[in-house]
């Protein structure tokens, strides 16, 4: 097994079941779904029938990103909240094939609680529903979250809320914009993450490729993050590899310690699903 490989793995609210096809099954506390996955490019371990027979929900794509949902049981739930720990999500089914949650990113939530004490402050980018968010203000450190969409605040706060925790800074605006300005306001943060998506639209409605904001975004988050501090990047872009972050993180981070994995989980009928790139930076 490659060195180059991190595993990350279910809890007992979440569980990566079979993939294949082109498509996953997971479970999300008792409901199931069945979703597109590009990297499930391989036979799935069972039938597609048997998925149908416990899914609650399949997301059937119109091609791009957008599609519908399609209820496999009656009275499949359009809302739900699964908990993690002390913290808690609330879930939905949306016009994307998202539900509000990317569950490999536990392996990034524990290690911000293991490396932040309540005397730390966290900047959350791209940061989405929060779940990132919630886990930092869970050590009692000061965080800021920063998404460039209103709804996805609004549904972070809910979070929040749900997980009995308050205090997070809410920020509306371009992740990279609000960046370059805690620079030049010579802020430091203990710990970032930065999730950036393959494209992007800014608050603004400004487009984006990630691959032309990479090296900003990167050489921007080396200037805030503290002498002592974390820093960690996930990238699911086909067209990023991680030999061309490792490149920009020996340039940017040449004094620095930092590591550049594949991030994978397994499924429970043994199948492996590549979900993208993980930098790290200490």
């Amino acid at each position: 097994m490659s060195d180059n490989r991190l595993y990350t793995a279910g809890w007992d609210d979440y569980e990566l079941v079979d993939a294949g096809g082109s498509l996953k099954l997971e479970r999300w506390g008792d409901i199931y779904t069945i979703r597109p996955e590009v990297q499930a490019y391989f036979k799935s371990e069972k039938p597609f029938d048997e998925w149908r027979k416990l899914a609650h929900w399949e997301f059937i794509s119109k091609g791009g990103q957008t599609g519908t949902w399609k209820a496999l049981k009656t009275n499949s739930p359009k809302e739900w909240k699964i908990n993690y720990g002390d913290l808690a999500f609330n879930l939905q089914i949306t016009k994307f094939k998202h539900v509000g949650l990317f569950p490999e990113q536990k392996i990034n939530w524990d290690f911000i609680q293991e490396n932040l004490t309540s005397d730390s402050n966290f900047l959350n980018l791209f940061a989405y529903t929060g779940a990132a968010s919630v886990s930092a203000k869970s050590t009692n450190s000061e965080v800021i979250h920063c998404d460039s969409v209103k709804q996805l605040i609004s549904w972070a706060k809910q979070n929040m809320e749900s997980s009995n925790l308050e205090g997070i800074k809410w920020v509306h605006e371009d992740a990279l914009k609000f960046a370059e300005r805690e620079v030049k306001r010579n802020k430091h943060y203990s710990g970032i993450i930065m999730d950036p998506p393959a494209w992007g639209i800014g608050a603004k409605n400004e487009k984006w490729k990630l691959e032309d904001k990479l090296e900003d975004l990167l050489k921007n988050a080396s200037s805030l993050v503290g002498h002592k501090g974390f820093l960690i990047l996930n990238t699911y872009s086909p067209t990023i590899d991680r030999n061309a972050i490792e490149r920009l993180a020996y340039r940017i981070f040449k004094k620095r310690n930092f590591e550049v994995k594949e991030l994978w989980m397994k499924t429970t009928t043994g199948k492996e699903l590549f979900y993208g790139n993980l930098l790290r930076v200490s």
